[in-house]
């Protein structure tokens, strides 16, 4: 498994630094290529000072014929080395990226819990950012920058107004690069922000798009987008204006530049003080000096959007770290706790539940209700380590779920949501978390557990058949149903359904009383979610929710009657609902 590298203590370095210093002698290999391609750089305006200087005035056409042998191989060689060059630039930028790929994905699923109100694919449009820009041609530009001064230097050993000439238009261009970041800046800017915008709106209407179709929405929200696009594509156009332009102007002047030498180069020639080969020498000195500068304006949007990407993506890494490393710790099965847990939505800083606790032991089973609003879900994430309470602890025998590692911590955890979503896959891989070997009896044992086994079987291909994305094969029922066996893969110790009977009929109401009592039966802690209460019939403990805070907590018969005494006679009909909804199924069993 590929992990980023992780900064040695004290060290400042962040990981995105860490991961490009992994790369350094890969670099320090393209600094050696760079160099010799700069020496066979000269080869072309060697060749013209010799083809000048010698051949023309000797007439000697087996010199012309070595020359020309010479010259050749040097630039075939050069050829090579540019090729290994660029595919070692390609692969540098290859590595980095997955050096970080799952470190960024890691981060993918986090921001929605962390930070809900960004992108959440940002961070991998940022490093596809990064990866592109260090396998373009603007890393080989940086690389020939500082090789500038030696063609200037052999610029002035022609003659001194050469060397002059070439540092004049150097300078220029210089000047033009700083001007084009200054311009470039807010523009750049504005895209990355409008083009995050864009993405957001369309991955909303993806999600909505029954309701946008449904409600007559699809012209508002198609007016939003054209106002997205068309302000994106004006920043786009200043940006592009910008660079565009002042690559056009340092283009113009990189060929003014040569005219200029080779004026200054005949006046010298004129005057007795340099050789006509001096002259197209020279030209194409000053020429490949000025080259990487304008290759670096070139490139210098992509460069800017790196930049950016670049302090995004250290800014979250930074703010998200990489989950710590725990001790394993022994599977749980004695009790679960919450100790005065208060909690709030990442990025949101009001409390949706305050001062909840209660304790549970292996076996019991306990029902959560409450009007809506009053903190259920949210407890429901908190419980299952999803969220992070603000105060307060939750423990599992006695370990705070932040002892655990996600990955360790699943392993024992139960958890079906109310906006439950299944995956692209077999139903069997979705019962089985998607793991790569699932064991074929636990998942058909998941299954029979929450009362699925017979409907899955019925499916066209079993529990291979294909659900498409979001599970869009099988009714809102079946799917219910299917999440209720994901959660119960692998007998995890601790199992929380949010609405779990919210879809489901008769039979699948009967099938969740039987799942939760058998979670209790084996040792396990069930805690159910429900607004109906045919789902609270398995459990024997209940707590109830009203405006954030705990209202009661205790033994399931004793706080219904509690609860009913404080309602109306048509409130305490709507909370109990048939006497024998509340009872569990042994208790029916009973009755006459």
């Amino acid at each position: 498994m590929t992990r980023a590298p992780k900064p040695a203590a004290g060290s400042p370095r962040t990981e995105l630094a860490e991961a490009l210093r992994s790369c350094r002698s890969s670099y320090l290999g393209v600094a050696v290529f760079t160099a010799i391609l700069n020496v066979l750089y000269l080869t072309g305006s060697f060749f013209m000072l010799q083809v000048y200087d010698r051949v023309l005035p000797s007439r000697s056409v087996p010199t012309l014929i070595a020359l020309c042998i010479l010259a050749l191989g040097l630039y075939g060689f050069q050829a090579i080395l540019d090729i290994v060059r660029n595919r070692v630039l390609i692969r540098i930028a290859g590595g980095f990226a997955e050096t970080l790929d799952r470190r960024i994905y890691h981060l993918l699923v986090k921001l929605p819990l962390r930070a809900p109100q960004m992108n959440g694919f940002e961070p991998v449009r940022d490093l596809d950012q990064i990866r592109g820009f260090m396998s373009g041609p603007g890393p080989a530009a940086l690389f020939d920058l500082p090789w500038m001064p030696l063609y200037l230097g052999i610029c002035y050993l022609f003659h001194p107004l050469i060397g002059l000439t070439a540092t004049v238009g150097a300078l220029i261009l210089v000047a033009i690069t700083f001007m084009t970041e200054v311009k470039v800046r807010q523009p750049s800017i504005e895209v990355s922000s409008l083009s995050g915008r864009r993405n957001s709106l369309a991955e909303a209407s993806r999600r909505n798009s029954e309701v946008l179709h449904a409600m007559g929405m699809v012209g508002r929200f198609a007016q939003h987008w054209a106002d997205y696009g068309r302000r994106y594509v004006e920043a786009h156009q200043r940006a592009g204006d910008i660079t565009g332009g002042m690559g056009s102007f340092s283009r113009a002047l990189r060929m003014a530049l040569q005219s200029a030498v080779l004026a200054v180069g005949a006046y010298l020639v004129i005057n007795g003080q340099a050789t006509a080969g001096i002259i197209i020498a020279g030209s194409i000195l000053s020429a490949r000096a000025l080259a990487p500068i304008e290759q670096v304006i070139a490139q210098w949007r992509v460069f800017v959007s790196a930049r950016q990407s670049w302090h995004r993506l250290n800014n979250l890494l930074t703010r998200i770290p990489e989950d710590r490393d725990v001790m394993q710790l022994p599977k749980p099965k004695a009790s679960l706790s919450v100790e005065a847990v208060s909690v709030a939505p990442p990025g949101v800083n009001t409390l949706v539940a305050r001062d909840i606790a209660f304790g549970l032991k292996a076996g019991q089973g306990m029902g959560v209700i409450g009007p809506s609003a009053s903190g259920k879900s949210s407890l429901a994430r908190t419980l299952v380590g999803v969220w992070r309470p603000v105060t307060g602890k939750v423990r599992i025998d006695g370990a705070t779920l932040d002892q655990w590692s996600s990955e360790a911590l699943g392993e024992h955890i139960g958890y079906l949501p109310q906006d439950m979503e299944l995956f692209s896959g077999t139903v069997a891989q979705n019962i089985a978390r998607l793991e790569p070997e699932p064991d074929a009896a636990k998942v058909i044992a998941a299954a029979q557990a929450a009362g699925v086994h017979e409907l899955i079987l019925g499916l066209p291909n079993g529990y291979e058949t294909e659900m498409g994305e979001g599970g869009t094969a099988l009714s809102a029922g079946q799917r219910q149903r299917v999440g209720l066996a994901r959660a119960l893969y692998g007998d995890p110790f601790l199992v929380v359904l949010d609405e779990p009977n919210s879809s489901l009929d008769h039979d699948g109401e009967e099938a969740l009383t039987k799942a939760i009592m058998s979670v209790r039966a084996r040792g396990g802690i069930a805690i159910v979610i429900a607004h109906r209460p045919s789902a609270l019939a398995a459990v024997d403990q209940l707590l109830v929710m009203r405006g954030g805070r705990q209202q009661a907590f205790g033994p399931k018969d004793a706080v219904l009657r509690e609860t009913l005494k404080a309602a109306t006679p048509v409130a305490a009909a709507t909370a109990a609902g048939p006497p024998s909804q509340l009872r569990a199924p042994a208790a029916r069993a009973r009755e006459p």
